[in-house]
């Protein structure tokens, strides 16, 4: 079982240039408009710019192996534009079991800001993991 002490526990933050040839670049590999504006969706490839990016999950002894993307949604506050420096402060909110579990949820919540503090956006994803056969 995860330790549902981690909840609460902040996660490094990442703080990133938004580079306006990866949104192209998303744009082409996701059938959309090439814009400067960021795309909610965008953002939650922004934290993978981690030099790890599933260390967190790994120090909550989760082997990768048994990890299925659960659920993301995202509030959008403002537009984010290439160029802009953004800073995403992941967080633990919530871990809890279902099936027994067989099945376990960890919650992940992110704030999206500007350098300046303004805030961007707020993502959440559910990951699933499956217990070990």
């Amino acid at each position: 079982m995860i330790d549902a002490a981690a909840v609460g526990r902040e996660l490094p933050p990442v703080t990133v240039t938004v580079d306006a040839g990866r949104l192209r670049f998303f744009a082409e590999a996701t059938g959309g408009e090439a814009t400067e504006t960021v795309p909610p969706t965008f953002l939650f490839g922004l934290e993978l710019e981690r030099p790890d990016p599933f260390d967190w999950l790994a120090d909550l002894g989760v082997d990768l192996r048994n990890v299925l993307h659960g659920e993301q949604k995202f509030v959008y506050h403002s537009p984010a534009r290439a160029g802009d420096t953004l800073v995403l402060s992941p967080r633990i909110t919530d871990i809890y079991a279902k099936k027994g579990g067989a099945l376990q949820f960890v919650v992940k919540e992110t704030a999206v800001t500007r350098a300046d503090g303004g805030a961007v956006a707020d993502l959440t994803s559910v990951i699933v993991v499956r217990e070990a056969r």
